[in-house]
């Protein structure tokens, strides 16, 4: 049923988006060891010395010692991670926003790659592909049952290399092949639009390098447009997270400098921060604060914030603190509850660690920690209900979850007994009616269900507030 539910994902991003929180790129490990376990650390070199002699054929030794690291860092959290030369250029491919690939915005439909939208300007763009197109074959690999990320790396290559495309357009019923050859992509984080008059749209997919300038980009063309903005939804549905800085320099958007963003919690004392929502805070570089530009009407506009499942990370940062400091009505669905910081910490010039470092906390002192942030008004995802709520993972679903260190909290059970008697139900009806679960609507299309909530919100007017969903609680441990 996986292939059923709406993916997102940039070719040649991956499953890289909305891991990173801080990037601390450091010449060497830092040095912490203390008293070693002696009799460990031999066991260790003993079971090296075993498989290395005894093992039914050679093995590589340096393989060996990575993969020692990776099972060591793997087995503290979902978050942390030992990066080799390949995994750390893709993951500094997802915060950059730059890859090398076609050029198009991705989901998945009845397990086949969906074209939502080709970025403008990129190859793919220029060769005619539309939003709505579905890739049958990349050169000879059929692309049905394969994974979003097995198609990515398929799509992906080197500058200058070619890719075959079979593409089947609906519109026209006919399928066709498109040769492209790959460049270097850039990716656009924010998208904006007027709704209608008075009422703005602006969606951030990823917290990346270049989102902060995006949105200041995206919010003054919207104020050219109307300089009487009423209104302003702000979403960050399946937004998977990134960058902290970007993530307060957008709630700085909104909010009086003095305002509180968020706080950060671990053993190092660096991990003890409060972020403010003023330029120190959010300028990395130093140079010029692209929020300098924006109109002051930003910081009193009336808004609405949505959230789902899939909003992660840095996306909750921005829905907590404009919920805490009463900025704005947050709209949707419990969020994912990812509240850790990863900091990464250079090893090589082509290896790395990221490891988790802190907890977030909301300004009320909040941690989003396996929690996430629970809406002011629960919507359903369209008119007819919640047809995938349940089947979706979030942080506390995780093996091996970091708890949110204020509280015990114990494997949710129920949800997955629950999760798994929908999967049964949804796999049951559509074999009976033959036909299969009709894809959710894009976001910020007429057919928006949760979007048409937030626009009757802002105006005053009704709202079909869910009857089905509610808080998702973390159940104390028993002894």
């Amino acid at each position: 049923m996986g292939s059923k539910l709406k993916i997102w994902g940039w070719v040649g991003i991956g499953a890289v988006a909305g891991a990173l929180a801080t990037m601390q790129l450091q010449a060497s490990a830092r040095s912490t060891v203390s008293a070693l376990p002696i009799e460990e650390l031999q066991q260790l070199a003993a079971v090296f010395g075993m498989v290395k002699s005894d093992y039914v054929e050679t093995v590589d030794e340096k393989k060996l010692i990575t993969d020692a690291i990776g099972g060591m860092v793997a087995g503290l959290d979902p978050h942390s991670q030992y990066f080799d030369k390949k995994s750390f250029k893709e993951f500094r491919e997802g915060t950059t926003g730059r890859f090398v690939g076609v050029g198009i915005e991705i989901g998945m439909e009845d397990g086949l790659v969906k074209v939502v939208s080709p970025i403008e300007g990129s190859p793919a763009f220029r060769a005619g592909l539309k939003s709505g197109d579905l890739i049958t074959k990349i050169d000879e690999a059929v692309v049905k049952g394969l994974s979003i990320d097995q198609a990515v790396k398929r799509m992906r290559g080197e500058p200058g290399t070619k890719v075959q495309l079979m593409i089947f357009r609906k519109s026209e019923s006919r399928n066709f092949p498109v040769t492209i050859v790959r460049e270097e992509i850039h990716t656009v984080s924010v998208r904006a639009k007027l709704i209608e008059p008075g009422y703005a749209w602006l969606r951030i997919n990823q917290f990346q390098d270049r989102t902060v300038e995006d949105f200041a980009h995206r919010l003054e063309d919207l104020y050219k447009q109307d300089p009487n903005i009423k209104g302003i939804v702000l979403d960050l549905r399946n937004d998977p997270g990134g960058l902290l800085e970007a993530s307060v320099a957008v709630s700085a958007a909104f909010l009086p400098s003095e305002a509180t963003v968020v706080s950060t919690n671990g053993q190092i004392p660096e991990s003890k921060a409060v972020f403010k929502a003023s330029p120190e805070f959010y300028l990395r570089r130093g140079g010029a604060d692209p929020l300098k530009r924006l109109p002051e009407a930003l910081k009193s506009v009336p808004m609405v914030v949505l959230v789902n499942e899939g909003s992660a990370s840095a996306s909750e940062i921005v829905a907590g603190a404009l919920q805490d400091n009463k900025r704005a009505l947050v709209m949707g669905a419990q969020s994912f509850g990812k509240g850790s910081v990863q900091t990464v910490r250079q090893l090589s010039p082509d290896t790395a660690l990221k490891i988790t470092t802190a907890r977030y906390y909301t300004p009320s002192g909040r941690s989003i920690q396996a929690k996430g942030i629970v809406p002011d008004v629960m919507l359903d995802e369209t008119a007819e209900g919640n047809l995938f709520a349940s089947l979706r993972l979030r942080e506390a679903d995780l093996e091996k979850h970091l708890q949110s260190g204020q509280g015990a909290e114990k494997k949710d059970e129920a949800r997955e007994k629950a999760r798994e008697l929908a999967r049964e139900k949804l796999e049951a009806e559509q074999a009976k009616k033959n036909v299969p679960a009709k894809p959710l609507p894009e976001f910020g299309s007429t057919d928006d269900f949760q979007l048409a909530q937030a626009i009757n919100q802002l105006k005053g007017k009704p709202v079909l507030i869910s009857k089905t969903l509610a808080e998702r609680k973390p159940d104390a441990e028993t002894n």
